[in-house]
C-alpha cells in the first residue's frame, strides 16, 4: 500500500533532518560553548544522513514520491537553518567570532547559496510537470559536500572560540596556527562552494 511506503527508513531520516534544522539554527545563539558544540555534532549527523538517505532508498528499493518531494525540502531548510546564524553571528556578534582570512559571511554569498537552491527547486518542478527529471549532477553533489564542510567548519569555529575563552586556553603558536588553518579551511571551502554554485 502507498501509505505504508511513506514510512520507509530513508524518509524517516529525511524527516529527522527537517526536524533538526530549527535546532541547529537556534543552538549557536545560546551563550556558551556547549550549545555550539552540540549544533556542530547535530549538523554533522544531518549532513551524513543527507548522503545516506538517497543511497538507502535506492539499495532498499524504497524510492517514493513522498521522498522525492521531502528530500529537497530538507536540504533547503538545513541550508537556511545554518546560514542564518552564521551570517548573523559573524556580522552582528562580538569580534571574537570573526574568522581569519575572511572575517564574516558576506550577504551576497548567503543569498547566492540559498537562491541557487530555490531556483533549482523551481526548475525541477517545471521540468517534472513536463515529464523531465533533473537529477543531481556531479558538480551539484560536489558543491553540497564542499558547502557542508564550510558550514560545519564555521559552526565548529564558534564552539572553538567559546571553548578557548571559557577554559582560558593561552593562545600560543599552536593556537595561532590552528586559528589560521581553520580559517583557511573555511575560506577555501566557502570560495569553492560559491564557484560551484555559479557553475
Amino acid at each position: 500500500m502507498a501509505s505504508e511506503r511513506v514510512w520507509t527508513l530513508p524518509n524517516i531520516l529525511t524527516l529527522a533532518r527537517i526536524a533538526l534544522s530549527p535546532v541547529i539554527a537556534l543552538l549557536p545563539f545560546i551563550a556558551g560553548w556547549q550549545p555550539k558544540l552540540i549544533a556542530f555534532v547535530v549538523f554533522l549527523a544531518a549532513a551524513i544522513s543527507d548522503i545516506y538517505d538517497g543511497r538507502l532508498a535506492r539499495e532498499r528499493h524504497e524510492i517514493t514520491d513522498f521522498g522525492k518531494i521531502l528530500d529537497p525540502l530538507a536540504d533547503k531548510l538545513l541550508l537556511l537553518g545554518t546560514l542564518v546564524p552564521i551570517y548573523w553571528i559573524t556580522n552582528y556578534r562580538m569580534r571574537q567570532y570573526e574568522i581569519p582570512w575572511w572575517g564574516n559571511l558576506p550577504l551576497w554569498v548567503a543569498l547566492l547559496l540559498v537562491g541557487r537552491e530555490a531556483l533549482m527547486t523551481v526548475l525541477r518542478q517545471v521540468a517534472r510537470r513536463r515529464g523531465v527529471v533533473i537529477a543531481a549532477a556531479g558538480a551539484g553533489k560536489l558543491k553540497t559536500i564542499v558547502q557542508d564542510i564550510f558550514i560545519g567548519a564555521t559552526i565548529g569555529w564558534f564552539a572553538w572560540r567559546d571553548m578557548t575563552a571559557a577554559f582560558g586556553w593561552r593562545r600560543g603558536w599552536l593556537g595561532s596556527f590552528w586559528d589560521r588553518f581553520h580559517g583557511l579551511v573555511v575560506a577555501v571551502t566557502m570560495a569553492t562552494a560559491v564557484l560551484l554554485t555559479v557553475y
